[in-house]
């Protein structure tokens, strides 16, 4: 395993990180538990997490995925062994997190960690991230920016101010993002420095091979302020392996079981993936870790966040990092690219 500084952190976290959205949907506690036993063993120390999941998100199963993650920290006594990230959720009318529809303001923040702190059974957490803005940008797939003249919206330096107090009373280490803009990055950077505040140690995007919107604006930002990606979706939900190509439908797979997740699900991405998954096989690869080694080899790049639901696929995507691409190969990869850029955004 492979392991980078947490932004200007002193933690040094897996450039694989493992992520949890199906636990307590897809995939039982056990396995949860399951998962994480052979993720440390390989040399992942990152647990990425929401108070959101599992996903697709539902009343009666909020909160499961942090708890499977207390239980199995207290049940190993492996709390010093991971570094543990979840999120508060951004702006919704949805009233199961609250009681009241849920925004970023300083009340709402604070309650969010301690319910984050007692499913965890934790003292603290170790990077806490915004899941969404409160205001309107492009994040989820949208592409351009529609500005909202006089949108109400509780303003980030009150959410910011109580993220600081959390750090401050030792109940949140580290502040991350994500879904973010560079002007949402730059904007709490900002702040922070005004105000001598905790920094922004991470962004939490989407970035894949059919989705490289991150390189625009925000990975000059990530290099030039130290405060990383943290790629999600780094295989485009799947899409990536291959499985899905000519119309398959594998049984237990996301997009067979759900249809809310279109966004890789187009003409144009299977028309690119398949484009990817060929590359692959003519240079002796497995697709799905092509992609993931893409990935993990970017530079403003600090942890890609891989999702399985059994440990054969877990197992292939933490092996991802023993991959090294070779220069021919990245060229390849960007004249795939070029001939659709964003496609899937």
């Amino acid at each position: 395993m492979q392991y980078r500084k947490l932004g200007g952190s002193d933690l040094d976290v897996s450039v694989i990180c493992l992520g949890t959205m199906t636990w307590g949907e897809q995939n039982s506690e056990q396995e949860a538990h399951d998962q994480m036993d052979l993720a440390l063993e390989m040399g992942v120390n990152f647990l990425d997490t929401a108070e959101l999941y599992p996903i697709p998100p539902k009343a009666e199963t909020q909160g499961l995925t942090e708890k499977y993650i207390g239980n199995w920290m207290n049940a190993r006594k492996a709390r010093d062994k991971v570094v543990v990230a979840t999120k508060v959720v951004g702006p919704t009318d949805a009233q199961y997190f609250r009681g009241e529809p849920a925004r970023l303001h300083a009340r709402h923040i604070i309650e969010a960690v301690e319910n984050s702190l007692k499913n965890l059974q934790t003292d603290y957490i170790d990077l806490y991230q915004i899941h969404w803005p409160e205001r309107s940008t492009n994040y989820f797939g949208k592409l351009g920016y529609d500005h909202v003249e006089d949108e109400e919206t509780i303003a980030i330096i009150e959410t910011l101010d109580a993220l600081n107090d959390m750090v401050t009373a030792g109940k949140i280490r580290h502040i991350g993002l994500s879904n973010e803009s560079a002007w949402g990055v730059m904007h709490y950077l900002h702040l922070a420095e005004k105000h001598g505040w905790a920094r922004i140690a991470s962004v939490q995007n989407p970035y894949n091979l059919l989705n490289r919107t991150y390189e625009v604006g925000l990975a000059e930002v990530s290099i030039r302020e130290n405060c990383g990606l943290l790629a999600y979706s780094p295989m485009a939900m799947g899409v990536l392996s291959g499985k899905y190509l000519n119309g398959a439908k594998p049984a237990g797979a996301r997009h067979t079981i759900f249809d809310r997740f279109k966004r890789y699900t187009t003409e144009l991405a299977a028309e690119m993936s398949e484009k990817y998954v060929r590359l692959a096989e003519k240079n002796g690869l497995d697709p799905g870790q092509m992609a993931l080694a893409f990935v993990n080899s970017r530079p403003f790049v600090t942890s890609s966040i891989i999702g399985a639901t059994n440990l054969t696929q877990l197992s292939q995507n933490i092996a991802s990092i023993d991959i090294e691409l070779s220069d021919d190969i990245i060229s390849e990869i960007n004249k795939i690219d070029s001939q659709h850029p964003f496609p899937c955004p």
